[in-house]
C-alpha cells in the first residue's frame, strides 16, 4: 500500500504514467473515442470522468515546461455543436496544478487521432462530453 496516492489512479495508470520520460505524452479519451484500435499502452477508466482524472494525474504528472503549448485539445467538425462544456474546467485545474497559466494547442479531429497514435499511452474513460479528450505532454522534476 501507498500512501497519498489518488485512488483515481490504477497501478496500471501509474506503471504508465512513472515509465513516461520527458517529451512523451498521454491521451485522456473520451467514451466516444477509438481508443483501443489507436493506443500503444491502453489503461481502462471506465466510470470516470476526464476532469476528475487529470486532477489526479497532474498531482503527480509535470507538464512540459520547454514547449508552448504542453496540452493539446481535439478541435470540433466544422456544423457539430458539441462545445465542449469541460475546456474551462481543463484550464482552472490545469492552471491550478500547474500555477502557472498554461494555453492549449487544438488540432484537429484527424490529426489527434494521428498523435494519439504515437502517444506514449492512451487511458480510455467514460466521459460523456463529446470532444472532451486531451493530450498532456510530460515535463520534468526540477530540484
Amino acid at each position: 500500500m501507498l500512501k497519498n496516492i489518488p485512488e483515481i489512479l490504477s497501478p496500471d495508470i501509474l506503471k504508465a504514467i512513472c515509465e513516461m520520460g520527458h517529451g512523451d505524452e498521454i491521451v485522456l479519451a473520451d467514451r466516444n473515442f477509438p481508443a483501443a484500435s489507436h493506443a500503444q499502452k491502453l489503461n481502462r477508466a471506465d466510470g470516470h470522468t476526464i476532469p476528475d482524472l487529470l486532477d489526479a494525474l497532474l498531482y503527480l504528472f509535470p507538464l512540459d515546461t520547454y514547449v508552448d503549448k504542453p496540452v493539446t485539445l481535439m478541435k470540433e467538425e466544422p456544423g457539430d455543436l458539441a462545445e465542449s462544456k469541460l475546456w474551462d474546467e481543463y484550464s482552472k485545474i490545469i492552471n491550478n496544478r500547474e500555477e502557472r497559466d498554461i494555453q492549449f494547442e487544438w488540432i484537429d479531429r484527424f490529426a489527434f487521432y494521428d498523435r494519439a497514435q504515437r502517444a506514449f499511452a492512451i487511458i480510455a474513460t467514460g466521459e460523456k462530453v463529446p470532444y472532451a479528450n486531451i493530450i498532456l505532454k510530460k515535463g520534468v522534476i526540477k530540484t
